[in-house]
C-alpha cells in the first residue's frame, strides 16, 4: 500500500473538500476561522500538502455544514 499523500485517492479527497467548500459558499479564510486555524491550514490540505487525520476531517466536515459520513459517501459512492 502506498503511504504517500500524493496518491490519486488522496487527491480526490482534497478536490472533494475544495468542492464542498465552494458548494457551501465559503472562502478558505471563513473555513479557517470556523476551525480556529490559519488560512494556510485550509490551503495546505486542499492542495494535498498536509495529510488530515480522522478528527480533523470530522471538524472540517462540521465547518462545511456536512458530516464525515457524507464526505466518505461522496468519496466512495459505491461502498
Amino acid at each position: 500500500m502506498d503511504k504517500s499523500i500524493y496518491t490519486a485517492e488522496y487527491q480526490r479527497l482534497c478536490a472533494l473538500l475544495r468542492e464542498l467548500r465552494h458548494e457551501a459558499g465559503l472562502t478558505q479564510v471563513q473555513v479557517a476561522e470556523r476551525l480556529g486555524e490559519p488560512q494556510s491550514f485550509v490551503s495546505k490540505y486542499e492542495a494535498g500538502e498536509r495529510r488530515l487525520d480522522v478528527v480533523e476531517l470530522h471538524q472540517i466536515g462540521a465547518a462545511l455544514g456536512t458530516t464525515i459520513v457524507a464526505i466518505l459517501q461522496r468519496l466512495w459512492p459505491e461502498s
